[in-house]
């Protein structure tokens, strides 16, 4: 059987795709689940509507994506009591996002109790990264009682976008060392040496790391302290304000770059300089991942803003032509798949990201080895 669903389940949204192989025989959302006027009052209605909407006869294994696996989960896993259980226990890693999966995974195995029900986490790709890049120089004890350590997130977009890298490139995926950048609403960069994740900018959440489209990314965490005792903001007007107000919203106003990029080619000179600091940060940890690599075959920029804005790619590796790394006007501006000059010593890559099949593929293997957990 290769007949797999897979599903994204939000806290008032459910996003499916049906797979047969790498053929998407079907997908759909349904959503704001629990209003007024939404598509469904609750999970197990709207799973009840998508199974009267779609066949789910001959299916392999459902594949849930879990934000949040911890330090527990380093590979996809097939659901049991436990691993609910488990999940349920992670929450407090990732409080908007867990919750939605573990009411997915729930409701998904009672109506389905004799399909396989995998969960694949955000996390998992990001566990090989070693320990000088996973731990932070705070009090041990502490930083291990609470799970205190860099987990990463976009696992399946990387792991997918830097496996994709390497075919484009021609080399075995043993070999090729890749800086991957999912650049969305979340963003997200990777040093990947060889297949495997050595260095992620996302932490124990996924605030730090880029500028994306109203979180901060990185800040110096003396800022919250400041924030809380001289501004007089609670802990909760600060997480408000660095997860929802931050970001491109906190520097120009709008969160969507596509209405930044309209206002900086207006004039709009908050815009202007939100844009250069979005690039300015791109281009920092492109240089650090390169400095963690030694050596770098490519880079690829994935999601919606890597996939589709040009401009965002030729400035964010300007000036890094001494090292090899070069945007060509021309195929940049064409959205190939190879965007830098002919006979470059870094291939710039546009690769299109599937995380969805990435899901899918990922429950496959994980029913085909009964699982494993970290």
């Amino acid at each position: 059987m290769t007949r797999v669903l897979v599903l994204n389940s939000g806290s008032s949204s459910v996003r499916y795709r049906l797979f047969d192989g790498a053929e998407v025989l079907t997908k759909g959302l349904i959503q704001r689940i629990g209003e007024s006027g939404g598509d469904a009052a609750d999970h197990d209605e709207a799973l009840r509507i998508l199974m009267e909407k779609v066949d789910l006869t001959g299916l392999a294994a459902v594949g849930h994506r879990v934000v949040h696996g911890g330090e527990r989960f380093t590979a996809s896993t097939v659901v049991t009591d436990e691993v609910l259980a488990a999940i349920e226990e992670l929450i407090p890693l990732a409080p908007l996002h867990n919750p939605g999966a573990l009411t997915g995974l729930k409701v998904a195995r009672k109506l389905l109790p004799d399909v396989p029900q995998v969960a694949v986490f955000d996390t998992a790709f990001h566990a090989t990264i070693p320990p000088e890049g996973a731990l932070w120089a705070i009090d041990r004890e502490l930083a291990g009682r609470w799970g205190l350590r860099r987990y990463g997130f976009h696992g399946t977009s990387h792991a997918y976008v830097s496996r994709e890298t390497a075919r484009v490139i021609g080399k075995p995926v043993g070999e090729a060392d890749v800086i991957t950048l999912h650049l969305g609403n979340g963003a997200s960069a990777t040093a990947v040496r060889g297949g495997r994740s050595v260095a992620t900018s996302m932490g124990m959440t996924p605030l730090p790391g880029l500028v994306m489209g109203t979180r901060s990314g990185d800040i110096d965490p003396s800022l919250i302290f400041h924030l809380h005792r001289v501004a007089g903001l609670s802990v909760e007007e600060i997480e408000d304000v660095l997860t929802r107000r931050s970001g491109m919203l906190g520097l120009s106003g709008a969160g969507d770059l596509r209405e930044v990029l309209e206002r900086r080619a207006a004039g709009d000179a908050d815009a202007a300089l939100a844009f250069d600091v979005y690039c300015r940060r791109i281009r920092e940890y492109v240089g650090s991942y390169l400095a963690v690599l030694g050596r770098v075959d490519a880079i690829t920029f994935t999601a919606g803003v890597g996939e589709n804005a040009p401009l965002v790619r030729e400035h964010a590796l300007a000036g890094l032509e001494a090292l090899g790394i070069a945007v060509d006007p021309d195929r940049n501006a064409r959205n190939e798949l190879i965007i830098s000059p002919e006979g470059s010593p870094v291939t710039v890559c546009v690769v299109p990201t599937e995380e969805e099949l990435e899901i899918a593929s990922e429950a496959r293997r994980a029913v085909g080895s009964e699982g494993s957990e970290g």
